[in-house]
């Protein structure tokens, strides 16, 4: 059993899993020669046969199955080690802390957070969801390394000075969110005339985010809320709609739809941003192009 080696097991492996020398070979990039060397090799060290032919081509023995049942937890306890140790030789390690105002911290954030600790497992992140103006603040006093904002139509002009920011490019714009049995819920996009005899949810006291749509004059709103929550609720229950960024749209409950708007005025001008100090850390950097890469992810959402 001494010289068994894991491109042994690795090829026994591939040779149960496709059933034959030749596809094993196509799949490991060998060539069919130095497949079948491996398998005799294994076939010595233990001592016995590993495959037999029958009709459909080669299958194991009771004793391959023996082997590759133990070959497969060999192989992935490797592959473990292996990512634990690019772990430790990466240079990003520690805790980042990263805020974002509620609709980005519902889909955006998460994945871009996913995104940075895949390729930096190091890293250890810690997440604040709050208001803009708290998140800037906590950047200034070093208590946030960074935040996601968004500027533009309908919100107060935020002070960055002394602060970096990165655009957050997004394939897809701004839309409602309506309940499954609002009439809008069955279209692909709606026009933004359509929405000037609506009922609005819209955002209260520390969410200005989210208004009502441009350019309608004498809007209806049903409810002011808070909370991020709340307002799909009241949605759902078809008190209303409410302005939601695509980006945001993944995270809507099964009984809201998002529905994009079409505007000839040239719709919502908002920007997403994300904002660091003005020397981010290393970890702060990767945090950013992670959010850039998340964002520029134009896929159309499956609502």
């Amino acid at each position: 059993m001494a010289d068994l080696t894991l491109t042994g097991l690795r090829v026994v492996v591939e040779v149960a899993r496709t059933g034959s020398f030749s596809a094993a070979a196509h799949r490991l990039g060998y060539t069919q020669s130095a497949v079948s060397r491996q398998i005799a090799a294994s076939e010595r060290a233990t001592g016995t046969a590993l495959f037999e032919r029958h009709a459909r081509g080669i299958r194991p023995t009771t004793a391959g199955e023996v082997l590759i049942r133990h070959a497969g937890r060999v192989l992935e306890s490797v592959s473990a080690a292996g990512k634990e140790l690019a772990g430790l030789r990466d240079r990003l390690a520690g805790r980042i802390s990263v805020g974002g105002f509620p609709a980005a911290s519902a889909v955006l954030l998460p994945r871009a957070v996913s995104r940075l600790v895949r390729a930096h497992p190091g890293v250890e992140v810690q997440l604040a969801e709050s208001a803009t103006p708290a998140q800037l603040q906590s950047l200034r006093r070093g208590r946030l390394e960074v935040a996601v904002v968004v500027t533009g139509d309908g919100l107060p002009e935020y002070d960055f000075d002394s602060l970096r920011r990165t655009e957050l490019r997004s394939g897809i714009g701004y839309g409602v969110a309506v309940a499954e049995s609002h009439p809008f819920a069955g279209r692909s996009w709606v026009e933004s005339d359509e929405l000037a005899e609506q009922h609005w949810i819209v955002g209260a006291g520390s969410s200005p985010e989210f208004g009502t749509w441009p350019g309608i004059a004498g809007p209806t709103v049903a409810f002011a809320v808070r909370a991020w929550p709340t307002r799909l609720g009241l949605v759902a229950a078809g008190l209303g709609i409410s302005l939601v960024p695509g980006f945001a749209a993944d995270s809507l409950p099964a009984d809201v739809r998002w529905i994009p708007v079409r505007d000839e005025c040239g719709g919502l001008r908002r920007c997403l941003w994300a904002v660091t100090g003005e020397q981010p850390g290393q970890a702060a950097v990767a945090m950013v192009r992670a959010l850039e890469e998340e964002a520029q992810r134009s896929l159309q959402p499956q609502r």
